[in-house]
């Protein structure tokens, strides 16, 4: 009956394979410590064959094969080291969770998460100049988003009053006094004949 890989036990490092990790697994269960170092360094002279170093330090590499070993033996082989080994609790440790806006928080999400905070900034600034020319591009910006996403119905009369909105009356555009970029959707790539 054929084994599939599903139900084997999930590789470490999957990079090295399976004949590796079985290699390391094999090197764990020896009793004699001779015999467990010098087949340790087989394992290790077969990962270096399988990815020979391809630039840097040569010696950084090798560290970096025997912790790779240790990684693989999670922590069980005791063999006599060349370099210190990675310690356990390096692993321990993980990184602080990041935390995600929630999509409901956006009604108009095909503007993308950035236009509300640009928006929110424009409205902050003082009346002149820079501030017109913010509002200017971020109008243009939503407008070239709505062609992305809706190709048949782009107005700028929309892209106003969403602004408007968005902004809480605070950005009022009048469409007879400005005008937006007019912005077309990228036709869909040419399928190639194959050649016979």
């Amino acid at each position: 009956m054929l084994t599939y890989t599903n139900q084997l036990k999930q590789l470490v490092l999957p990079e090295y394979g399976r004949n590796i990790q079985n290699m390391v697994d094999h090197c764990v269960t020896i009793a004699d410590r001779d015999e467990r170092n010098r087949c340790a360094h087989t394992i290790v002279a077969a990962m270096l064959a399988l990815f020979p170093p391809t630039g840097g330090d040569p010696a950084e590499y090798r560290r970096k094969l025997w912790d790779h070993l240790i990684i693989m033996s999670g922590f069980e082989l005791d063999i006599d080291l060349p370099f210190e080994h990675v310690d356990r609790e390096v692993f321990a440790d993980r990184p602080d969770t990041m935390p995600v806006a929630k999509p409901s928080d956006f009604k108009m999400r095909h503007y993308g998460a950035n236009i509300p905070r640009m928006v929110d900034i424009a409205v902050a600034m003082e009346p002149g100049e820079e501030r017109d020319a913010l509002i200017y591009l971020i109008a243009d910006h939503m407008k070239k988003a709505m062609v992305a996403f809706n190709r048949e119905q782009v107005d700028d009369k929309r892209v106003f009053s969403d602004l408007r909105m968005m902004s809480h009356g605070a950005i009022n555009l009048d469409p007879e006094q400005v005008r937006l970029h007019d912005f077309k959707a990228a036709p869909a790539p040419a399928k190639k004949k194959k050649k016979r």
